[in-house]
């Protein structure tokens, strides 16, 4: 075996973003485990060690050189690898090119069988790991990639990094790995923390990388994580029941912000809690990398944490900068929110015809008219509410849009919807316009909670639909690759709030979503796009049903049936598929029986049957049939999807008995046809319940 020894390869260069060095080190372990694993260097395991200043690849026990190879390949047999002249044929041509030699280094000789074949025989030497991790190095330096950053370069040289490169610490056991990109050429040195460790260290093996780091004050990112979340558990004990606030994207910045981190906590003047706590806590994460700090009441309390890049010892200096730091921004947020509050929230609608929703359909002002007309709409066809609160639907989706020209919420963006019902309050507009206009863009992703009451979901379902509705009825539809109105996201969220509602009724506010638009004057094809918003919404439902563990035959089954409506179709999918559980050989009879007779019927015949032509197996099934239609009606109508299932199940038995005692296709026409009608009379039971016959088709 030959001889091992430890690997690093480190990159030392001007601080690097967070994004772009969180996806530099997912990109250098594959890279570095694969360039290895192709040159024939065995190893062992590979680490990544990164800070804001470093990208390093720690590899375990890496051979000094590679294995020597020595390949035999048999190929054909001798008499067809050369002709009678001795000459090689294509057959012996095609497998030296195959094996990497050339036809002439082709070996004949007897194998075991007694016949004679040509050998390719080839031999690797063993190569010295230096020159390969080299190599390796310089190339996986420029393989690297940075999407949405652009690279930067320094000196004299045309290579790139997404930071200037200062330079690079490479060894193999104690021997410096020669490297050079651009014009920095490595060593056996690394460069610690600017303050606390500045200057060059000399890192005498890979094994002491980290103690050397440690003493120049830097720490792995596991290190950080780790010291900063028990930096902010220390602030949470010291205040019994309270809660640090501390979002996973930031969270995830600040680690790749410092290299030594020390948790400390600063304070901002009381005044500023009079301003809403959103904007307050934006202001913080967001421009200051601040995590807020709330009380055991859930309110905001004056504290925060800051994670400073330096040791416990310099915290009051730290404090007193960020202090004075966040009282100028929280100064700016404070001003926006006082200068918003002295017009009304309805006094900033006119201003919503110079924001553009989207060019053909309109600006923000002509969406809230919209809005408008379709919330009460939902309100009175879906949730079912009085017309106090359809009128409530009605004004909170006028306003819903008014605070994006707001002051607050052109700083603060993502706080548009919260902000607006902070303003509907403070103009004393009900409370649950003011929620609704809080909660309008909820759900905003899956599993996040829906909008608070029912005008909220009036409000939100009347946004996202409007939104949809525009999307296909101008034919700019999500794809698989782009989808710049979230239009996959505002469906999911419109199933998820109709869902529960107690009649759905999505066609007619499809309807009325469209009848919007063309009284705005824009121009499309009406039944064009009502039938591409059911079919998309189809292929929602029934992507939510198999996540939900229904069986892709049931929701093929239940989506034949034309359900649009969330409650309906999943509801119906669901008793489905139990009743297939619970009763499996009874519905694979049933469809096999259904399967049968829509194979056979005629829908051109009609269903008016003539029960003078009928015998009594006939009489039996008719019979069924008017009692199963007018049994599934009521149970459709009422929701009673399990009942509903149970009724068709009750026909098993009669067109059983009929198949068995009934030839179908007699040679009298009349009776031919009218058992042909009979049939259209018992698949019709079926209809707007769900393709039975689909379950037959699929196991």
């Amino acid at each position: 075996m030959a001889e091992t020894r430890d690997f690093l390869l480190e990159i030392g260069c001007e601080e690097m973003p967070s994004a772009p060095l969180m996806g530099a080190v997912r990109q250098l372990e594959r890279l570095v485990r694969d360039g290895l694993d192709e040159a024939g260097l065995a190893h062992g395991e590979v680490r990544v060690i990164s800070s804001p200043r470093r990208l390093a690849a720690l590899v375990a026990d890496v051979a000094c050189a590679t294995e020597e190879v020595h390949e035999v390949k048999r190929g054909p047999a001798a008499k067809i690898a050369f002709d009678e002249s001795g000459a090689p044929t294509r057959a012996a041509a095609g497998f030296a090119r195959k094996c990497g030699v050339g036809a002439e280094a082709l070996v004949r000789r007897q194998d075991s069988d007694g016949r004679e074949y040509v050998f390719a025989e080839k031999s690797i030497a063993s190569a010295p790991a230096l020159p390969i991790l080299s190599a390796l190095s310089e190339r996986l330096i420029g393989s690297l990639e940075w999407p949405n950053y652009r690279s930067q370069r320094w000196g004299t040289q045309h290579q790139t990094f997404v930071r200037p490169i200062r330079w690079i610490c490479a060894l193999l056991g104690s021997e410096v790995v020669p490297v050079t990109y651009a014009d920095v050429t490595s060593s056996n040195t690394t460069r610690g923390h600017r303050v606390l460790g500045p200057g060059e260290h000399v890192v005498c093996e890979p094994a002491a990388y980290e103690g050397v780091l440690e003493a120049a004050g830097v720490l792995s990112e596991e290190r950080r994580r780790s010291a900063i979340a028990a930096g902010i558990a220390g602030v949470e004990a010291a205040r019994p029941g309270s809660r640090v606030d501390t979002p996973k994207k930031v969270l995830d910045e600040v680690v790749n912000l410092c290299e030594w981190p020390t948790v400390v906590v600063g304070t901002f003047d009381a005044e500023f809690l009079e301003v809403p706590h959103e904007i307050i806590c934006e202001s913080m994460l967001s421009n200051q990398r601040y995590f807020p700090i709330y009380d055991a009441s859930g309110a905001l309390t004056r504290e925060f944490v800051v994670v400073s890049n330096t040791r416990p010892e310099n915290s009051a200096r730290v404090v007193d900068g960020n202090e004075r730091v966040v009282r100028a921004r929280l100064d700016d947020a404070k001003f926006f929110y006082e200068e918003d509050l002295k017009r009304p929230l309805e006094a900033y609608l006119p201003r919503l015809a110079e924001v553009t929703f989207q060019e053909r359909l309109g600006s923000m002002l002509q969406k809230a008219e919209r809005m408008e007309r379709l919330a009460p709409e939902v309100a009175r066809r879906s949730l079912l509410l009085d017309e106090a609160q359809a009128a409530q639907a009605g004004r909170a989706a006028l306003l819903a849009k008014a605070d994006l020209v707001t002051q607050a919420v052109v700083e603060f963006t993502s706080q548009q919807g919260v902000m607006g019902g902070y303003y509907a309050a403070h103009d004393g507009e009900p409370v649950e316009v003011a929620r609704a206009i809080r909660d309008q863009y909820r759900p905003r992703f899956a599993g996040d909670r829906l909008p608070q009451g029912p005008v909220g979901t009036c409000v939100a379902v009347a946004d996202k639909l409007d939104t949809i509705c525009g999307m296909f009825a101008i034919e700019q539809p999500p794809t698989g690759s782009s989808d710049p109105f979230a239009v996959r996201r505002s469906t999911i969220g419109v199933i998820a709030m109709l869902r529960e509602a107690p009649l759905a009724n999505l066609a007619a506010l499809v309807f009325c979503a469209l009848d919007a638009y063309e009284e705005q004057g824009l121009a499309f094809d009406r039944g064009t796009a009502e039938r591409a918003v059911a079919t998309y919404f189809q292929g929602r439902l029934a992507s939510i049903a198999r996540d939900e563990h229904v069986s892709p035959d049931t929701v093929e089954a239940v989506s034949a049936a034309g359900v649009v409506d969330p409650s309906v179709f999943l509801s119906r999918a669901h008793a489905l598929e139990d009743a297939r559980r619970t009763s499996p050989e009874l519905f694979e009879d049933l469809a096999q029986a259904y399967a049968r007779a829509a194979h056979l019927a005629d829908a051109s015949l009609g269903t008016s049957v003539d029960a003078g032509l009928l015998g009594g197996a006939e009489r039996a099934l008719l019979a069924a049939c008017e009692r199963g239609s007018s049994e599934v009606a009521r149970l459709l109508a009422a929701g009673d999807f399990a009942g509903c299932l149970g009724a068709l199940a009750g026909l098993k038995a009669p067109i059983d008995r009929f198949f068995d005692d009934v030839l179908v296709m007699d040679e009298d026409t009349a009776k031919r046809e009218n058992r042909l009608r009979l049939l259209n009379r018992f698949v019709e039971v079926f209809v707007g319940v769900a393709d039975i016959g689909a379950l037959s088709r699929k196991k």
